[in-house]
């Protein structure tokens, strides 16, 4: 539990960090190869978070990357998103707020990583913030590396 509050942690460091940064997909002079990232690094981070949505979280864990899966077993990480997740109750809306391309994080290695803000909205907690990190891994594949509700 102790290493799932400190990813949680490291992305709420991550996501305040990040938040004086204007938003790659609102920048129109933005590398290409940025814009890219972003958009793929997005769409993987979606497809996670809809399993997360319906309580797939051994699956969530199985396509985290190998940071989380290195900070927390399987059966810790269900725990710990049941514990998290289930009282807010059904995804009522998540609307992206931005999307962040950057190669410096604090407390991580350098690589590629992007940072997402959702505005969401769940049955039992009206008003929250999500913070995705996706990093990319040696295999190219844009992975969760952090996952922060507020």
């Amino acid at each position: 539990m102790r290493r799932v509050l400190r990813i949680v942690l490291v992305a709420c460091v991550i996501a305040g960090a990040t938040r004086g940064r204007v938003s790659l997909a609102m920048q129109e002079h933005a590398p290409q190869a940025q814009q890219d990232a972003v958009q793929l690094a997005a769409r993987g981070a979606e497809e996670w978070m809809s399993k997360l949505d319906a309580g797939k979280y051994a699956e969530c864990w199985t396509e985290a990357s190998e940071v989380v899966k290195n900070a927390v077993t399987m059966e810790k990480f269900e725990s710990s998103m049941k514990t998290v997740r289930e009282p807010m109750g059904k995804l009522e809306s998540r609307k992206l707020q931005s999307a962040s391309y950057t190669t410096l994080l604090p407390g991580v290695p350098p690589g590629e990583y992007v940072v997402i803000l959702y505005e969401t909205s769940f049955e039992h907690k009206p008003t929250a913030q999500e913070t995705m990190i996706m990093t990319r891994e040696k295999d190219k594949i844009w992975r969760v590396a952090g996952y922060y509700i507020k």
